[in-house]
């Protein structure tokens, strides 16, 4: 039995003001997830993660973030071909730049005190929300059994 398997890599990164307030991509134009998350993007092959967190926001948000910490991850396994999907959870509050959008979304600062009430977060996006807020939490994951999807924490 192999202990290998062809995985996707990704990352996520809550980009905090120092005033309550998180940057959110809104993904408006995406072809088929629409709605607010954070900004994100792929592991490049050859790439490590960490540094692969900074080059996607400074592509996506203009800004260079500084010693981002990872927070959690979320994984799962898709649906189409089974292969698994791991996206590594960051948060950054220190960073330069001029904010500036991206062919991602717009992008913009909203009190993170209000962002799990909105009706606007991208499908899954809420869940992910206690890693990145939460010590208690650093995975979530889906289990999957016949029909029915169930979000799980760890």
């Amino acid at each position: 039995m192999s202990r290998t398997e062809e995985v996707e890599l990704t990352n996520m990164c809550m980009i905090c003001d120092g005033r309550g307030n998180v940057l959110v991509q809104d993904k408006a134009n995406h072809p088929t997830r629409h709605g607010w998350n954070f900004p994100g993007g792929h592991v490049e092959k050859g790439e490590y993660v960490t540094p692969s967190v900074i080059r996607e926001m400074q592509e996506e948000t203009g800004l260079t973030i500084e010693n981002p910490r990872l927070c959690g991850i979320k994984e799962f396994h898709k649906l189409k071909d089974g292969k698994r999907y791991i996206v590594f959870l960051y948060v950054a509050d220190k960073f330069t730049g001029e904010l500036k959008a991206s062919n991602e979304g717009e992008i913009f600062w909203y009190p993170l005190s209000e962002l799990a009430k909105s009706d606007k977060l991208i499908d899954g996006f809420g869940e992910m929300l206690p890693v990145f807020t939460s010590n208690e939490v650093s995975e979530v994951y889906y289990e999957r059994t016949a029909d029915v999807t169930k979000t799980k924490y760890c």
